[in-house]
């Protein structure tokens, strides 16, 4: 289940730049017009700005990515939304007090990605096709942050209801995407395809550590911890190649051990590099220390690239997107640049994120 096919094309995400100029005066400008793209998500926009104080960059974001309907966009996949991109966006409308986006968001993500079979959400929603769902599985990630932005939700505003909802799919998340192999509890990306009996498939960027603490928290050490207890060997253990970096997929087999994925690229790529985004997040600056070490290696040498092939060496012919290259100054602790805002969707999350994300 590919979220990002570009990345898996070999192409580059990002490659047009607003200057932070630009950026700010276009932002304001969608703002007092109270639209962009043709008007798409003005009554969204309007009723948030009554709401929460207006941060720049959450604003631009709102404005370019969320729709009327309450619909992320990924311009960077041909207008689709999933869950993941749902999740990210209510995550950071509760961060700044968002409560209209916030709603707007979970009404559309409820109505159009939740089964009926289970507490999860299927991952893909492609309004070009004649059944827009036509994949039920899920994205365990997605689920998290859905699951993670809601109970923060229901503490932030007072609404049980969303407390409730929460809790069903943390129980659907643990009962249904854990599994018991080789000893450990490991995390499935999705419910189909990633468990084959003698081995399983990992993600370990879904590994989203602020809201597995938070999950502990609300439903207690005993039915969390050996969850993360698992996740956090497994991200240790995934250190491939000269620089002892993860890659974006990996397999656990009999032995317990983690490999790359054998039929995935072996890359520290545009998955992974979320890794030390949620380390960070998460207190867990530790797990990430090899991609710190190796990101202030290229950063002595020049440009730090925005994959690398943990087999080969080889490494992409372009740097890292202003977004990875904000989480990578949140890991090493440097300065957040605002010189740049990605024109993707991908982009800019990792640039929220990588600013308000704790």
């Amino acid at each position: 289940m590919a979220l990002w096919p570009m990345a898996e094309m070999g192409m580059k995400p990002e490659s047009f730049l607003f200057d932070r100029r630009r950026m700010l005066v276009a932002a304001a400008a969608a703002l007092a017009v109270g639209c962009s793209r043709e008007g798409e998500g003005k009554a969204v926009a309007r009723k948030s700005e009554e709401t929460a104080e207006a941060d720049p960059m959450w604003s631009a974001f709102r404005q370019i990515y969320l729709d009327a309907s309450g619909r992320i966009v990924d311009n960077g996949n041909g207008g689709i939304s999933h869950s993941e991109g749902q999740g990210y966006g209510m995550v950071l409308a509760v961060q700044n007090g968002d409560r209209p986006a916030f709603e707007a968001m979970f009404n559309w993500t409820q109505s159009n990605l939740a089964r009926q079979d289970v507490a999860l959400f299927s991952w893909r929603y492609d309004p070009r096709q004649p059944n827009p769902v036509s994949d039920p599985n899920n994205a365990t990630d997605g689920d998290l942050m859905i699951a993670w932005a809601m109970a923060r939700a229901a503490r932030q505003w007072g609404v049980a209801a969303w407390e409730t909802r929460s809790a069903q799919i943390r129980a659907a998340i643990r009962n249904r995407l854990v599994v018991d192999r080789f000893g450990q509890h490991l995390l499935l990306p999705g419910l189909m395809g990633f468990d084959q009996g003698q081995s399983v498939t990992l993600n370990p960027s879904y590994f989203v550590w602020p809201a597995l603490d938070a999950f502990a928290q609300y439903d207690g050490e005993s039915t969390w911890g050996p969850v993360i207890e698992s996740a956090e060997a497994v991200l240790r253990a995934a250190r491939f190649g000269p620089s002892a970096l993860p890659t974006d997929w990996i397999v656990v087999g009999p032995d317990g051990k983690p490999a790359p994925a054998p039929d995935k690229p072996p890359r520290f790529g545009f998955d992974a590099v979320r890794i030390p985004l949620y380390a960070v997040a998460g207190h867990r600056a530790s797990l990430a220390a090899p991609i710190a070490d190796f990101w202030r290696a290229k950063l002595a040498s020049g440009q730090v690239p925005a994959w690398v092939d943990v087999t080969t060496g080889e490494q992409a012919p372009y740097a890292l997107s202003p977004g990875a290259r904000n989480v990578m100054q949140r890991l090493l602790d440097q300065p957040l640049g605002r010189e740049a805002l990605a024109q993707d969707y991908y982009g800019c999350v990792l640039q929220l994120l990588a600013r308000d994300l704790k």
